[in-house]
């Protein structure tokens, strides 16, 4: 008898939390912290191409010291700014991560604007395979970005809605922080990594 009650209190309970939405905002926040893997591992790949690739520009630009230590610092910038899953909530956390993310961005731009100088350097095979290794991380990127915010948005948008924001509240589940896009066209093009502009005189 106990044992029978025991069960039927279990179900109610589970078929209760699952019409609040409960389990729909664990499966979205599973999602948003698989999402947030997939850009880490992203910006990883990128920076472990950074050493590399200055490098292979050093050999040939030898004159370019400014260039290489903005590389170096944004790289070093970029290792010294973690954030891990619990930390996603923090608007001010992601906009550290997300500034020091652009901040490497744009030393790498300047690095291979760097080859337009150097003849020999852009007719480097190792060069060139690593010109192409930096434009499809920098693609991949983009992806884990737009996945990441979209995840991120449906999970908001379920964190406010009634009534599964009665849930969020019961259970301490409150909104994540999402990338800042001045663009938002952006968000939804995977920009083409540049690498100097030859109209240029």
């Amino acid at each position: 008898m106990k044992k029978s009650l025991l069960a039927s209190v279990v179900l109610a309970s589970t078929l209760s939390l699952s019409g609040c939405g409960y389990n729909n905002l664990q499966a979205q926040d599973e999602q948003i912290n698989a999402s947030w893997s997939e850009v880490v591992n992203q910006y990883q790949r990128r920076a472990d191409l950074v050493p590399n690739l200055v490098a292979t520009v050093e050999r040939y630009a030898t004159h370019e010291q400014e260039v290489f230590t903005q590389v170096a610092n944004a790289r070093a910038k970029v290792g010294s700014v973690q954030l891990t899953p619990e930390a996603l909530n923090d608007p001010q956390a992601m906009a550290n991560y997300q500034a020091a993310q652009g901040e490497m961005t744009s030393a790498l731009s300047r690095l291979m604007m760097v080859s337009e100088n150097y003849p020999q350097l852009k007719a480097d095979a190792a060069f060139q395979d690593l010109q192409a290794q930096l434009e499809g991380t920098e693609n991949r990127i983009t992806v884990a970005r737009n996945r990441y915010i979209e995840d991120v948005k449906t999970y908001n948008t379920t964190v406010r809605q009634f009534p599964t924001n009665l849930t969020a509240k019961v259970f301490g589940m409150d909104t994540k922080a999402n990338f800042s896009v001045e663009n938002e066209q952006a968000i939804s093009t995977a920009p083409k990594v540049e690498f100097g502009n030859k109209e240029q005189k």
